[in-house]
């Protein structure tokens, strides 16, 4: 009995051993993945600065050989599922950009969807949220700085976010100007805050359009000054109008309306280096636009509505519309202004015309421009009273010396009409002009506007 019990057959030990390897393997590849969980879990910055991030720039610079990227530290929360750089530098070779950003940040990303489809999926994204902090794009050869405090782009809230964006010359006004021999226009742009609501974050994901139900800025300020003292390049393109930007624009854009608050323009014009421009303001602008889209059909328009201070002394409202699919500059434009004591305006005729407005008041002025092709037409209706204007010298600002005196006598004896009240003869002065190569946006309607008012005031 005794020997029955205790014997074991080669088969049976063969089982049990079979069985002891088994279960010795489970354990020990067992503890392999629980031990590189943990190291994981607890060393996930470390893994992937090790082993990861050298890959990212590897792939980076494969998929975009134009540019350099160089990457921070990396660091992965896997509770928030969020992926972190401490830096992100990226430079084009032939040095025409680069850009920093000090902080980025995305979260919410569908990892087993991405890996499932191996690729880039839009499901991947729906819960994605993107953060980038202290973004400075520089472009050396235009001479021009984009920096920006806080981008945040969310997919589930479809909404992007813009905090401190302003655009700047990476010098001042003269070194801006010094670095071409013809004319040129600098901007300065600041937008404290700015946000796009019901965007299309996936479309925008796949390149296929960007939809938005409605974007909002407050604050903006734009400041333009064009340097006259040169000459115009001959061999350069003329500034885009705001319907060639959009026509330049590969794919689809449909922004149902665009509302700005409290806004301020500086428009300027330098004849010499370093001398007091001719300066145009509009402030506290509240405008707003409905429309804007780059395939529209025929006789789509987008259209602008504007409401601010003129000069910091009268109200002007502006009703404009821009065709979309107009494939030369087109336009209408008509607004009113308010009452205003004339010699407001000094700040751009005394540098832009040598004129001093001494004395006069409008009552009321309207206008109604239409522009095709680049050609301006239209009228322009302003009441006034008592004006008065007086010659000035163009480097002191006297109006003192024998041909000042002559000057202002003629042009208020002769040349302008003083007075243009109701119950006397009415003139409606004519807009014309025609585009000039290198005009702008907002210089073209200045001008065309300014031929019309010379021609009620007759000079």
């Amino acid at each position: 009995m005794e020997q029955q019990h205790n014997s074991h057959t080669p088969t049976d030990r063969k089982t049990s051993s079979r069985r002891k390897f088994t279960v010795y393997t489970f354990l020990a590849v067992g503890s392999v993945v629980l031990l590189s969980a943990l190291l994981f879990f607890f060393c996930t910055d470390s893994f992937i600065n090790t082993f990861l991030k050298g890959r990212i720039t590897e792939a980076f610079r494969e998929a975009y050989p134009a540019y350099g990227i160089r990457i921070g530290g990396i660091q992965y929360n896997i509770r928030e599922n969020r992926i972190g750089f401490d830096s992100v530098a990226l430079t084009a070779v032939d040095s025409t950009l680069s850009c920093t950003i000090d902080a980025y940040s995305m979260s919410g990303i569908g990892w087993l969807e991405l890996l499932w489809a191996r690729g880039l999926v839009p499901s991947g994204f729906t819960g994605t949220v993107l953060d980038a902090r202290g973004i400075v794009f520089t472009f050396p050869r235009q001479q021009y700085e984009l920096r920006c405090r806080l981008l945040r782009v969310s997919v589930p809230d479809s909404e992007i976010v813009v905090d401190a964006l302003g655009l700047h010359p990476l010098g001042d006004d003269e070194q801006f100007f010094a670095g071409s021999k013809f004319r040129r226009t600098r901007f300065r742009i600041a937008v404290p805050t700015a946000s796009v609501t019901g965007l299309a974050c996936l479309e925008l994901l796949q390149g296929k359009m960007y939809r938005a139900r409605s974007a909002h800025i407050r604050d903006a300020f734009v400041d333009v000054l064009i340097n006259k003292d040169k000459p115009a390049a001959l061999d350069t393109s003329s500034p885009p109008m705001p319907n060639e930007i959009l026509a330049l624009i590969e794919q689809p854009i449909e922004v149902d309306s665009l509302n700005i608050w409290n806004a301020a323009l500086k428009y300027g014009e330098r004849f010499a280096p370093r001398s007091k421009p001719a300066v145009i303001t509009l402030d506290s602008m509240q405008v707003s636009a409905q429309g804007i889209n780059n395939r529209g059909n025929a006789g789509d328009t987008v259209v602008i509505r504007a409401q601010g201070e003129f000069m910091k002394s009268a109200e002007v409202n502006i009703l404009m519309s821009i065709p979309i699919s107009s494939h030369g500059f087109s336009l209408r434009y008509s607004g009113s202004l308010s009452r205003i004591n004339l010699n407001a305006l000094n700040p751009f005729v005394e540098p832009a015309e040598q004129i001093r407005i001494k004395s006069g008041s409008l009552q009321a002025g309207s206008f109604d421009i239409n522009v095709t092709a680049g050609q301006a037409s239209g009228g322009v209706r302003a009441v006034y009273k008592n004006l008065t204007l007086a010659a000035i010298n163009k480097r002191t600002g006297s109006e003192k010396g024998v041909f000042n005196v002559i000057a202002s006598f003629v042009a208020n004896n002769i040349k302008i009409r003083r007075n243009n009240m109701p119950g006397k003869s009415m003139k409606i002065g004519t807009v014309k002009y025609t585009r000039q190569r290198d005009d702008p946006f907002f210089r073209f309607v200045w001008f065309a506007l300014r031929s019309g008012v010379g021609d009620v005031v007759g000079f």
